[in-house]
């Protein structure tokens, strides 16, 4: 009989502190019926009835898709017109390509005129080296 009230009094502990846990740990928009500082008096005053009570009728089921919510994302990402991080613009990155495109254009550019200046200081040189002989 012993065993049996030292079972009964483990889960009782088990029931009261997870129900104390999930009251503390809910979302203020999720409270049902009464304020925290109610359920959290009911849950330790009526141990088991207060545990039981605050599963069944203490918690909202379903949450508030209005609220942001842990591990659910950014809101700002479910606004329209929200503001973008630049690898996610496609405006952006289509000036920045842009961008690139040009530079690539004006480095090639500039490489052809060293290359040609190159090729007339060398010209100038065996021009030199010849006249020299």
């Amino acid at each position: 009989m012993g065993r049996l009230w030292l079972f009964i009094f483990l889960a009782q502990t088990v029931l009261t502190v997870a129900a104390l846990i999930s009251c503390l740990s809910a979302e203020e928009h999720r409270l049902n019926a009464l304020p925290r500082w109610g359920w959290v008096l009911i849950i330790l005053f009526f141990p088991p009835i207060g545990a039981i009570a605050w599963f069944v009728v203490g918690r909202e089921a379903t949450p508030n898709p209005k609220v942001w919510r842990q591990g659910s994302g950014f809101p700002e990402a479910q606004r329209p017109g929200r503001a973008l991080a630049p690898d996610d613009d496609p405006e952006f990155l289509r000036r920045i390509a842009k961008e690139q495109q040009q530079t690539a254009a004006d480095d090639r550019e500039l490489l052809s005129k060293w290359e040609m200046d190159l090729r007339r200081r060398e010209e100038e040189l065996r021009k030199q080296d010849k006249a020299d002989d």
